[in-house]
């Protein structure tokens, strides 16, 4: 079994006003020193054989159908461990 993250984050032309928010919370909450947030989603799939070229074409499909949307975001698929 093997395990492959799907990093999905805002294209960096497009505002992210949660990742604001929370740039704007930290120092009301004793952070210092971070001048800019982007937040952004994980996703954890876990395959049934191993991670190999085929599978990852896969996965990088399932990002490109469902995981993420391409127009607003990008992703990135690796594998861990």
């Amino acid at each position: 079994m093997a395990r492959v993250i799907v990093d999905v984050m805002l294209k960096p032309e497009i505002l992210d006003p949660q990742g604001q928010a929370i740039a704007r919370a930290l120092p009301r909450l004793g952070f210092s020193g971070v001048s800019a947030v982007r937040q952004g989603k994980r996703f954890e799939v876990e395959l049934d054989g191993p991670a190999d070229d085929a599978a990852l074409d896969e996965v990088r499909k399932m990002a490109e159908t469902l995981l993420a949307n391409t127009v607003i975001e990008d992703y990135r698929v690796r594998v861990e461990g």
